[in-house]
């Protein structure tokens, strides 16, 4: 639906956006600006400025819940176990990349893009959580990057939605 370019400079954004997180746990507001820019453009082409406006904002603002949410979580295990817990549950860079995705997407393919992306890290984080048991260097409250996962169900939906379609019906 894209075009070569266009899938070309966003598949360029995204990998920015995965190698800046996977190696500093960051996402830069000036990254988050131009895929902003990125988003809505190829939002407004592939679904019009109602739809991309409403996924933009649905996907910032549940993540931006689930951020509180887990923040408010971190602090209330910090203070039971009485020692500072250094590590964020949900970056804020994830909130701004949400809608970002969300710009992308549109509404309501936002909905299933987190999904997907809570899923994929789910099955990621578990996987990643058995090997360090069985290596004995698990540390609790360790910060897994969040950023490859919301972009991999972006990347599933734009790309593969015709093999996902297929494959649930």
């Amino acid at each position: 639906m894209l075009g070569f370019w266009a899938s070309l400079l966003l598949l360029a954004y995204f990998g920015v956006v995965v190698v800046i997180d996977m190696e500093y746990k960051l996402i830069l507001h000036p990254v988050s600006i131009f895929g902003a820019v990125l988003g809505a453009v190829i939002g407004i082409y592939l679904h019009g400025w109602q739809t991309t406006l409403l996924g933009g904002v649905a996907g910032y603002g549940i993540m931006f819940a689930l951020y509180a949410l887990g923040a408010g979580w971190l602090w209330l295990m910090s203070r039971r176990r009485g020692e500072k817990v250094d590590d964020v549950a949900l970056g804020y860079g994830d909130v701004n990349l949400s809608g970002i995705l969300g710009l992308i997407l549109g509404w309501p393919g936002i909905i299933v893009g987190l999904t997907l992306a809570i899923l994929i890290g789910g099955v990621v984080s578990l996987v990643y959580l058995l090997i360090m048991v069985v290596l004995r260097k698990y540390r609790l409250f360790s910060a897994i990057p969040y950023g490859p996962f919301l972009i991999a169900g972006t990347v599933l939906l734009i790309f593969f939605r015709d093999a996902l379609q297929s494959l649930f019906n």
